[in-house]
């Protein structure tokens, strides 16, 4: 995986603008939308259970974020992911909060066993909870832990059968089998509601365009970190309010050249 690798993937998303269908969470519904309208793809949010599988159908990808959950929800999810997979249309899962409470942690397992997710992605806490170890987690943001992340993304991945994207100063990437580490982002991004939700969806995104899952998980991870150290860099006297606004305008004008600057991936 290189460097030209990441900007031919995200031209890819520009130039074929792939339908993401996100069943996501209240709290993150309209960033979600203008950081994929940012990026290039073109959003849809699409809850009603009479339509999920007609819209994951025709969908380039389908991503599912249990943030704020409801039965409802849930069961559209299930739908969904279903269709998807009839389809070959690939599910990324975001399993915001699992380990949290009983409720969230089973609606997690739910998911993973009833569709074929292409891709996890998630922090330790949530990853960890998703395979059934124990990490320490506080509402829906997890505490650091003392586990090793590689070793969790690896397992997480043979366990599940799908690629494994652990999110953090560092973020892991893993299949099982070949595992890479992206280095790059700034830790403003914890300071805006919803940036690992629109991560997820810039996911799905470059998988609707990357039959190669790992790789597309990977081109989105450091496109995403260039992007919000760019962001960053803009805005270091200002705040995550300005940060938050400018972070969208980067989206939209990462280049070749900052990409091939800034991007740091290693396979391990």
């Amino acid at each position: 995986m290189e460097k030209n690798d990441v900007f031919e993937t995200l031209q890819k998303v520009r130039e074929v603008s792939p339908l993401v269908h996100n069943i996501t969470n209240v709290v993150v519904t309209n960033f979600t939308a203008n950081g994929l309208l940012a990026l290039g793809a073109s959003p849809v949010m699409a809850y009603a259970s009479e339509e999920v599988a007609d819209m994951a159908r025709i969908a380039s990808a389908l991503v599912l974020n249990i943030g704020t959950l409801n039965a409802q929800n849930v069961y559209s999810m299930v739908i969904a992911g279903k269709a998807a997979n009839e389809q070959g249309v690939p599910v990324i899962f975001d399993p915001v909060g699992a380990g949290a409470t009983p409720y969230r942690t089973d609606t997690a397992h739910k998911i993973m066993s009833e569709v074929k997710v292409s891709v996890v992605r998630g922090n330790a806490a949530e990853i960890a909870n998703v395979i059934g170890e124990k990490w320490e987690i506080k509402g829906v943001d997890a505490g650091a832990g003392n586990g090793n992340t590689v070793e969790l993304a690896i397992k997480a991945a043979r366990e599940t059968g799908s690629v494994i994207a652990i999110t953090g100063k560092e973020d892991i990437v893993s299949d099982g089998e070949t595992t890479y580490v992206v280095s790059g982002g700034h830790p403003i991004l914890t300071k805006v509601t919803g940036t690992g939700c629109l991560l997820t969806s810039v996911i799905g995104a470059f998988a609707g365009v990357e039959k190669d899952v790992l790789r597309a998980a990977v081109a989105a991870l450091a496109y995403y970190g260039v992007a919000a150290e760019k962001a960053a860099k803009k805005t270091a006297e200002a705040g995550p309010g300005s940060f938050q606004i400018e972070f969208l305008n980067q989206l939209a004008l990462v280049t070749e050249e900052d990409i091939t600057a800034n991007v740091s991936i290693k396979k391990i």
